[in-house]
């Protein structure tokens, strides 16, 4: 218990620390995203990181908390991703190059032993979807971060039910580092995830509750898996669903997402920051629910029911042209073209 508040406190000022002292690092070398026409250095991701291998390593080397093989797996394979998601911010990469890299870590997460050949093969399909969506939020300040935050809670929680202490404690870890980073990347950001940080936090969040979930029925743990990542899958669902339909390129960024067709409703980065993170926070808990048996399996179908309404009334709200019933011109974070790794 001690240890466990010790890391977390130690986790969220150590991320806090290196993301400021990464920013000026990434700035020189030119490592940005464009926001609302300034400049968001893009190391955040790597202090995320960075942290969490050191305070997990940390708890190992002092014997307050040793590290099982399968979470030291885990963390390899997580930073593994992390690199991957480093060389795409510091240069262009194909999409296939970022999937393949990371569909090829999930194969080595996954306990094929309790989930069988089939349910490892769609293991890894999930946590490559969940990964990119983590990537594909984190087109807008804070909104990574706090579904993240939201999202490690829950997973924890379920890790905790089953009995993983080492899983529960990488989890918290994780939420912490997250924190610490969000006081940086908080409307308006001086700092952001980055891809490096974004598909880390998405593989490791999807691969720990794979992890948790196993030896349940497959079909209870798809509906748990569903509802813990529904905002995510919302936001992916609807990008291409939109890009689909207007005939655009899959994998064009665009400001076609949960968080640009809010703010054309008119509210704040805030505003939308919070809101979605409170909308996680609802699929999270029903998850959390569902897997300590407090409410019936049934109660994910709720959660699917209000995604698929939330996707279909969020493509009635058009992305492209001037807003309407707005006074005030529209923010480039909106209405400005994104960077290719955000699509």
């Amino acid at each position: 218990m001690l240890y466990g508040i010790a890391a977390a406190t130690t986790a969220l000022l150590l991320a806090a620390v290196l993301a400021a002292l990464l920013r000026a690092p990434a700035l020189r070398l030119g490592i940005v995203d464009r926001r609302r026409q300034r400049p968001v250095p893009l190391f955040g991701g790597a202090a995320v990181v960075l942290t969490v291998c050191l305070v997990t390593a940390a708890g190992g080397w002092t014997g307050m908390a040793p590290v099982a093989d399968d979470i030291r797996g885990l963390l390899v394979a997580g930073a593994a991703v992390a690199l991957l998601g480093l060389i795409a911010d510091v240069r262009r990469v194909k999409a296939r190059f970022l999937v393949g890299g990371t569909a090829v870590s999930a194969a080595c997460v996954v306990p094929y032993a309790e989930t069988g050949v089939l349910g490892g093969l769609l293991a890894v399909g999930w946590i490559v979807f969940v990964a990119a969506g983590f990537r594909a939020l984190d087109h807008a300040d804070a909104l990574a971060g706090t579904v993240g935050v939201v999202t490690a809670f829950g997973v924890g929680v379920l890790a905790a039910v089953e009995v993983m202490d080492g899983l529960a404690a990488l989890l918290s870890v994780l939420a912490a580092a997250l924190t610490g980073f969000l006081m940086h990347n908080w409307p308006p950001a001086r700092v952001g995830l980055g891809s490096c940080g974004s598909l880390f936090t998405g593989f490791v969040l999807a691969s720990a509750a794979v992890v948790a979930r196993t030896g349940h029925e497959p079909a209870s743990s798809a509906g748990v898996l569903f509802a813990l990542t529904a905002l995510t899958g919302v936001d992916v669902v609807l990008v291409l669903l939109a890009r689909r339909l207007a005939g655009r390129p899959l994998l064009r960024g665009g400001p076609d997402h949960v968080a640009h067709r809010l703010r054309r409703l008119g509210l704040t980065p805030q505003g939308v920051a919070l809101l979605l993170g409170v909308g996680a926070s609802c699929g999270v808990l029903v998850a959390v629910l569902v897997h300590l048996g407090w409410i019936a399996e049934s109660g994910v179908l709720w959660v699917a029911a209000t995604a698929l309404i939330v996707v279909l009334a969020l493509l009635r709200i058009r992305v492209h042209g001037p807003r309407t019933g707005v006074r005030r011109p529209s923010s480039p974070q909106v209405t400005g073209q994104l960077r290719v790794r955000n699509g």
